[in-house]
C-alpha cells in the first residue's frame, strides 16, 4: 500500500473543499481500502466522512429518505424501508455478507468500482484502471462480465444490487459540492464506458452524494428482487432483477424492472415495462415482456448464455412480484 494522509472532516463544506483539490472521501472503505492494498487504488489524501450527519432514514409523504451515510445494514433493517419498499430491503441483504453490510455505507455502494478479475490484475491491459492499455477481458475469462451496454474498450458488468433496485424504483440522489446542491436520477449517475471506461459516474469534482429519494407508488410495495448468482453465500450476480408491479382488478396497470449482472451499469428495461402495462400477470405476458430485454445484446465468448438466463429470470421475478401483489 502506497502512503497516505488521513484527515477527519468537521463539516461538509471542509470535506467538499478537500475532494475539489484531488482528496477522496471514505466512509466504510469496503472496496478503497481492497483496493489500496491491492495498489490498483493509489490516493495521496483521504478524508473520512463518518462524522458528518448524512446517515438518517426518514418518510416525507410517500416518500422513503435514506442518508448517504447509512449504513447497509441499518437500511435493510429499518422498519419503515421494509414496509414501504421491501424491494430496497430485498436488495441489499442479496448484495453482500453480514459483515459488509455492517461497514459500507449506502452512497460509497453506489459509487463501488468494479469487480472484473482484470481491473485488479497490474500485469495486463485494463482500460478503466490505465486508459489506452486494452481490454484484457475481451478475449480472457469473460463468464461473469457484461453483455449489454458494453464496448471495444470495456466489458465490466456494474457490481451493485441495490443501485438495481434503486434504478427501478425511479429513485433520485440529492448531492452537494463546490457549485453548490443538485438533484438527479441515480440512473443518470452512471455511465456507459463507450471509449472513456476510466470515467464511471458523472459526479462533478468534489461533489459529494447527501441523500437517496425513493418515492413512493402503486407498485412500490408489491415488489421483489430475484439474484442468480454461482453460489449462495456472498457472490456477484450473475443475472439479477428488480420487478415491481401495481395489479388492479387483475391486470398490470403499471410495471418497474430493471437488471443487474449483465450490463455496465444497473439497466432499466422501459420496452418491457411497457410491453407488460395493460396485460394480465401471468406467465405468457411476463415470457412475452422479457424477451425484450435481450435486444442489442453482446455476449462473449464465455457468457452467452446470459442471453439465455436474462429473460428466464425475469420471468421468475415477476412471478415473485405478482405473488406479493
Amino acid at each position: 500500500m502506497f502512503p497516505f494522509t488521513l484527515e477527519k472532516a468537521g463539516s461538509a463544506e471542509a470535506a467538499i473543499a478537500a475532494a475539489a483539490t484531488g482528496a477522496r472521501y471514505i466512509a466504510g472503505g469496503t472496496t478503497l481500502i481492497d483496493l489500496m492494498r491491492e495498489e490498483v487504488e493509489r490516493p495521496e489524501r483521504l478524508i473520512d466522512i463518518n462524522g458528518l450527519p448524512l446517515g438518517g432514514i426518514r418518510v416525507e409523504g410517500d416518500d422513503l429518505l435514506i442518508g448517504a451515510l447509512a449504513r447497509m445494514a441499518d437500511v435493510a433493517a429499518d422498519n419503515n424501508v421494509q414496509r414501504l419498499q421491501p424491494l430496497i430491503a430485498e436488495s441489499l441483504i442479496e448484495g453482500a455478507s453480514p459483515q459488509l453490510r455492517n461497514m459500507a455505507s449506502m452512497g460509497g455502494n453506489m459509487l463501488q468500482r468494479v469487480r472484473c478479475p482484470y481491473f485488479r490484475m497490474l500485469d495486463v491491459g485494463c482500460n478503466k484502471r490505465t486508459p489506452g492499455s486494452g481490454c484484457a477481458a475481451i478475449e480472457g475469462i469473460n463468464a461473469g462480465h457484461a453483455i449489454l451496454g458494453t464496448s471495444d474498450y470495456c466489458v465490466a458488468t456494474h457490481p451493485s444490487d441495490v443501485a438495481v433496485a434503486l434504478v427501478a424504483l425511479d429513485a433520485t440522489m440529492r448531492v452537494h459540492g463546490p457549485q453548490g446542491e443538485r438533484s438527479f436520477p441515480v440512473e443518470d449517475l452512471f455511465r456507459i464506458p463507450g471509449d472513456t471506461p476510466h470515467l464511471e459516474h458523472t459526479l462533478l469534482p468534489g461533489e459529494l452524494i447527501v441523500e437517496l429519494r425513493v418515492p413512493g407508488g402503486p407498485y412500490a410495495r408489491n415488489a421483489r428482487y430475484l439474484k442468480v448468482r454461482d453460489r449462495a453465500s456472498y457472490e456477484f450476480a450473475l443475472v439479477s432483477a428488480a420487478a415491481a408491479l401495481a395489479i388492479e382488478n387483475g391486470v398490470i396497470r403499471e410495471a418497474r424492472l430493471a437488471v443487474g449482472g449483465v450490463g455496465t451499469r444497473p439497466w432499466r428495461l422501459r420496452a418491457c415495462e411497457a410491453a407488460l402495462a395493460g396485460k394480465k400477470p401471468d406467465r405468457q405476458a411476463f415470457e412475452e415482456a422479457a424477451e425484450l430485454a435481450t435486444e442489442g445484446v453482446r455476449p462473449l465468448h464465455h457468457n452467452a448464455f446470459k442471453v439465455v438466463l436474462l429473460p428466464r429470470t425475469i420471468v421468475r421475478a415477476l412471478e415473485l412480484a405478482g405473488e406479493v401483489a
